[in-house]
């Protein structure tokens, strides 16, 4: 399954309204803020039909999925928006997160707590909104989105330190790019690891670079981190390989319209996130060219003058130059 889908729940007294993009959408929020609403909204809708007073208004099919027979169920549903909530204890299995990975379903799991067993997006968590009578989905970390995403990144950051969250061709690029500049460069060797790199790092100014895609799970603790030291930043692009496709080094019309509406050309079942789309897109694009990419090592081409200044360029806000 793959595209936007617009939705709405609705009674006479009650509406919620909000798009999905991903295979996975995270909602958030405390007691009282309508979440389970929702979730009764749905249950009931499914259950009663048109007796039940409630519209539910998509593209696709959205219904509820609970109880311990989950596992024969979710076989069976393709290509539907299956709502969970965190009452359901297997959302945190992994058992959960391998059912899923191959599925052409979309989820919007309903949930306070992280779920570091899947790679949900910092751009697809939400909290619920309440303006009178009507709900909409507004945006958790609206803060971290305005700041820390790749579309609104625009903080004026001059790092003494970079953390990188991976270990292969993404640090090796900024490896370089640091060891030109002076600038110490760490790989915390994945997502899980980056709260202890975090604080084995001297309290200087620091940038975290990290996959946008797959890094939602981390994110509360990183955002706390942030708020207690001022000189620690963000950058969550979807992904490195997400830089090249976005610094134009890759002709093509077609790698440029993928960009501008990812969701229409991402198939769920084939990529359990983002990142690993734009790793196979960039990997296929340039086959046989003299920037031909692997993820595991870095080819060389990309730190010559040009390719680098490009890259950068993309990051903007973003000077590796010491002062």
């Amino acid at each position: 399954m793959k595209g936007k889908y617009h939705i709405i729940v609705q009674n006479n007294r009650l509406r919620y309204e909000f798009d999905i993009k991903r295979n996975i959408t995270i909602i958030r929020g405390d007691s009282a803020t309508g979440k389970t609403t929702l979730i009764n909204m749905l249950s009931s809708a499914a259950a009663l039909g048109e007796s039940s007073g409630i519209d539910v208004i998509c593209e696709r099919p959205c219904r509820v999925l609970s109880g311990s027979d989950w596992q024969y169920i979710l076989p069976n549903l393709h290509e539907q928006i299956i709502f969970l909530d965190e009452e359901n204890h297997f959302i945190k299995t992994r058992e959960f997160a391998s059912a899923i990975k191959e599925s052409d379903n979309y989820y919007v799991i309903i949930t306070r707590e992280d779920l570091p067993g899947l790679p949900y997006a910092v751009e697809e968590i939400y909290g619920i909104h309440t303006s009178g009578k009507y709900h909409d989905l507004k945006r958790t970390y609206n803060e971290t989105y305005q700041i820390y995403s790749p579309e609104e990144f625009t903080l004026n950051v001059q790092p003494d330190t970079v953390i990188v969250e991976d270990s292969h061709s993404g640090y090796d690029f900024f490896k370089s790019i640091c060891s030109d500049t002076g600038i110490i460069c760490k790989s915390a060797q994945g997502k899980s690891n980056l709260k202890d790199t975090i604080r084995s790092t001297a309290n200087t100014n620091t940038l975290i670079i990290a996959d946008g895609a797959a890094i939602g799970s981390e994110m509360n603790e990183l955002y706390q981190f942030m708020k207690h030291s001022p000189g620690l930043k963000c950058y969550l692009p979807e992904s490195f390989e997400w830089i090249i496709l976005k610094s134009g080094l890759i002709d093509g019309r077609t790698v440029q319209e993928i960009l501008l509406h990812p969701e229409d050309y991402i198939e769920s079942k084939t990529y359990f996130s983002w990142e690993r789309y734009f790793t196979s897109i960039l990997t296929q694009y340039t086959q046989g060219t003299y920037l031909s990419y692997t993820k595991k090592t870095l080819n060389k081409s990309f730190l010559h003058e040009k390719s680098k200044e490009a890259i950068l360029n993309v990051m903007e806000g973003i000077s590796f130059h010491k002062e």
